[in-house]
């Protein structure tokens, strides 16, 4: 009975250390050749195009002020973030265009649904118009 009880606490602390395992996100490593590239776009031109690309492909996990509180976000298992903290801002924009580029996850690549680089710029210019 002592050895069932004890054999039940271990696959309890087991199970409970596995699943809050499960919920924290490994880091997300950006290769240098993106953290360092520079955004071809002019951040104040065409902004509006930016959040139209957004509120089509983004705004539905992410949300419409970038909170990561958009109607499918309970649906995903990552940290979606939030674009509005200086902790998300203070990426560079290529390190952005990469996670938007190759995605990881829940995030889906981009390069099927937009295929232009500049929009992919655009929008990330459009992300940074989020900040607190």
């Amino acid at each position: 009975m002592k050895t069932f009880k004890i054999l039940t606490i271990i696959g309890i602390v087991s199970f409970a250390f596995y699943s809050f395992t499960n919920l924290v996100q490994e880091e997300w490593k950006v290769p240098a050749k993106y953290q360092n590239m520079k955004n071809p776009t002019d951040p104040n031109e065409d902004l509006d195009i930016g959040k139209i690309l957004y509120d089509k492909h983004c705004k539905s996990c992410h949300g419409n002020e970038g909170y990561g509180d958009g109607p499918k976000a309970d649906e995903m298992k990552g940290d979606l973030g939030d674009f509005s903290t200086a902790e998300f801002q203070a990426q560079s924009d290529g390190a952005l265009f990469y996670k938007t580029t190759i995605g990881r996850e829940d995030m889906p690549e981009f390069t099927k649904k937009m295929p232009d680089d500049e929009e992919r710029w655009l929008v990330i210019n459009y992300m940074r118009t989020l900040k607190e």
